[in-house]
């Protein structure tokens, strides 16, 4: 066990590594930053940071002999930089977990090979490739790029009229993988807690609903009968237990008429487990902390049905919002990351409004949502 007090490295900077810092500090924990950026959000949070690539192989020995432990916020760290780490010093979730899970293709053989419900997939190197893979899984369908793909970012939905040659072109990847159009009735996610001794728990099952590819309301309970949601968290906790993971890994879920099927997963902290940070007795990135550390699993249960809005930097583009129509409501809580530049579409921060039924919750989170974009009551 790394007790409070201890020292926690965090590779990334972002608004995960924050909120995970918030939490791991209120512990009594210390942590050490290492991100290029020198005004990451997290930065102002550690006790010492490192500005410096991932792959600084001096940065991650002075990263290593400031800290007991080190964890990242996000999964496009290089593989290399995690093994070039354990040597020194524990590293979670792991190098298999992360390795697996930052490209599309390996993860989807992963589920494919380990008997998980997913897509019908390709995995495609031209366009003569993809032309053939369009014929076996039919249109529409969606080509993603192998690697470093988030937020909707390198991928795109074919139709049969798409000339291939030209799509493969656009995407400027050598390595691609074509997906089967899936016919779902929602979007939900599961986050499990996994610890150093395979010890799962699980998060409550969000209902997610997305724009333009980024996650826009989380909403909990989710509506679904116990036997979905008891599925949807075994799936959670399967698939964790495949990667071994010590730390958090997010399910992102498509439920069909015949069930459940995974569409991606993230070993880390996720956008739709914001909503546990007000409304649940743990949250997500407090779990985090103690799964890193070695301490026991807290209570994940749920106090109050919630529902969770993006706060993406479109609502700046007439200048700074109006808070107080926001915090008007008394069961608003605002996070807000520290970002500066607030561009169309970057996630500058997000709001839950609690209620005595979820339906409550979503009404009240949308109606706010109203009065900060066009500015009144």
């Amino acid at each position: 066990m790394i007790a409070p007090g201890a020292t926690i490295g965090m590779l990334g900077g972002g608004q995960l590594g924050r909120m995970s810092l918030l939490a791991g500090r209120r512990m009594g924990y210390k942590f050490v930053v290492l991100d290029p950026s020198p005004d990451a959000p997290a930065a102002v949070l550690a006790e010492h940071v490192i500005t410096a690539d991932f792959a600084d192989t001096a940065a991650l020995d002075q990263l290593a002999s400031l800290c007991d432990v080190v964890t990242l916020e996000f999964e496009n760290i290089p593989a290399s930089a995690i093994e070039y780490l354990q040597r020194k010093v524990p590293v979670y979730p792991g190098v298999k977990a992360l390795h697996i899970c930052q490209n599309r293709r390996r993860e989807k053989s992963f589920l494919q090979d380990n008997g998980f419900p997913c897509a019908k997939f390709a995995v495609v190197h031209s366009a003569e490739e993809l032309a053939q893979a369009r014929i076996e899984l039919g249109h529409p369908c969606v080509l993603k790029t192998a690697d470093f793909g988030y937020d909707g970012k390198g991928q795109r939905k074919l139709n049969v009229e798409d000339n291939s040659d030209e799509v493969w072109s656009s995407m400027g990847a050598p390595v691609a993988v074509l997906e089967q159009w899936i016919s779902y009735t929602g979007e939900y996610s599961v986050i499990c807690a996994r610890s150093q001794t395979g010890e799962c728990v699980t998060f409550p099952v969000a209902h997610n609903v997305h724009r333009n590819h980024i996650l826009h309301t989380s909403t909990v309970p989710c509506g679904l009968d116990a036997k979905l949601l008891a599925e949807a968290q075994q799936l959670g906790q399967q698939l964790a237990d495949r990667l071994e993971v010590v730390g958090l890994l997010a399910v992102e879920l498509f439920l069909t008429a015949n069930g459940w099927l995974v569409n991606e997963m993230a070993p880390r902290p996720h956008n739709s487990g914001h909503y546990s940070f007000d409304a649940c007795l743990t949250s997500q990135f407090e779990q985090h902390i103690r799964a890193i550390a070695g301490l026991p699993l807290g209570d994940t249960r749920l106090l109050r049905p919630v529902a969770m809005v993006n706060l993406l930097g479109d609502v700046w583009q007439k200048g700074e919002p109006d808070w107080k129509l926001l915090l008007s409501h008394p069961c608003a809580k605002l996070h807000l990351y520290g970002k500066s530049d607030a561009r169309i579409g970057r996630k500058m921060g997000h709001y839950c409004v609690l209620a005595a039924s979820p339906e409550e919750a979503l009404a009240s989170a949308v109606s706010l949502e109203h009065k900060l974009t066009f500015g009144h009551e």
